[in-house]
């Protein structure tokens, strides 16, 4: 039997590629909204954009072993509402636009550059990663600065299985990580929001908390573009940005890294940025949150958590004051 490898020797699975079954569905929903004549205009152009979209890629399952300690009882949020509301200004800067644009992005071929203070520097590609370490699925909390939430269960294995691979030395701090920038397929770097490529980072401590995720797929399948294909980083006791998508470099360095939105607003996104609904945004609240998919006219928003919800990072902070390291 002949099995595929890869340039490091690497055995790759031979990915099972299939329509999803939300690709599936929406599609026969336009087809039955469009014979009945209940789209029309405008409307119908948009729905034909974004099927477009969806129908122009495939989603690669991935086979994961559900971690009963990562898992919340809250319900999850749908995978519609997860793919087509948030945040990745490479994109453009409202909602809506990563979903109708993100599948400019090439998400294979696709290579990590892993460098800085560590004994065993390399370069691996999606699939290496892939076999790195068995994926599990974790359903985690995710809570965004701007006071909405969602609950998604991420694929991915411990941020720190990659961590041990590359030996860190004794100068190595803080982990940095570098995303995509590509102006032909992102048209959000040609207005000057945020300083790119986008960079965030981590102490080292707590880039090897088990918690942070080195995530690689969501709802059973890849990541789609828009929620940082291919591989990106889930630290759930921090607000999303701390999150980075489409990460192309990680760096292990001594200082601590100049984020991207710490550099732009240093006022309002320390480089922390735990949630804490003690520490208020300068213009508005984090006492409270809405939950993306829970949104009706009546529905009272949920309080904020400590960590959101994650009290086994409170360790990581002893001692620290966190309204000044916020």
């Amino acid at each position: 039997m002949l099995i595929k490898r890869n340039s490091n020797g690497i055995d790759l699975p031979f990915a099972s590629e299939i329509t999803p079954r939300h690709v599936f569905e929406s599609r026969r929903d336009f087809i039955r909204k469009l014979a009945v004549g209940s789209i029309a205009g405008g409307a119908l152009l948009e729905m034909a954009s974004r099927e477009a979209f969806a129908a122009s890629s495939t989603a690669q399952k991935l086979v994961a072993q559900p971690n009963p300690a990562y898992v919340v009882l809250d319900k999850q949020t749908s995978y519609k509402d997860a793919t087509t509301y948030n945040n990745f200004y490479e994109f453009g800067t409202d909602k809506e636009s990563p979903a109708r644009y993100a599948s400019a992005m090439k998400a294979r071929p696709w290579t990590v550059s892993i460098e800085g203070e560590i004994k065993k520097p390399m370069t691996l590609d999606i699939d290496s990663l892939l076999k790195l370490a068995p994926l599990e699925e974790r359903v985690y909390r995710l809570r965004c600065v701007e006071g909405w939430s969602m609950v998604i269960p991420w694929i991915g294995y411990s941020l720190s299985e990659l961590i041990k691979k590359v030996e860190p030395n004794s100068n190595a701090k803080y982990v940095e990580f570098v995303t995509l920038a590509d102006k032909e397929a992102m048209h959000g770097l040609n207005r000057a929001v945020l300083d790119w490529p986008y960079v965030e980072g981590l102490r080292i401590d707590e880039a090897n908390h088990p918690l942070a995720l080195l995530t690689l797929g969501m709802y059973g399948e890849v990541l789609p573009n828009q929620n940082g294909a291919p591989v990106r980083i889930v630290t759930p006791w921090k607000y999303g940005f701390k999150s980075a998508k489409s990460i192309v470099k990680i760096r292990f360095v001594k200082d601590q890294p100049r984020t991207a939105w710490n550099l732009a607003a240093p006022r309002e996104y320390g480089f922390y940025s735990n949630v804490n609904p003690q520490v208020d945004h300068p213009r508005w609240s984090q006492a409270s949150e809405r939950r993306i998919g829970e949104d009706g006219l009546f529905t009272k928003k949920r309080p904020t958590l400590m960590f959101n919800g994650y009290s086994q990072v409170a360790s990581l902070y002893t001692g620290m004051d966190l309204k000044k390291f916020f």
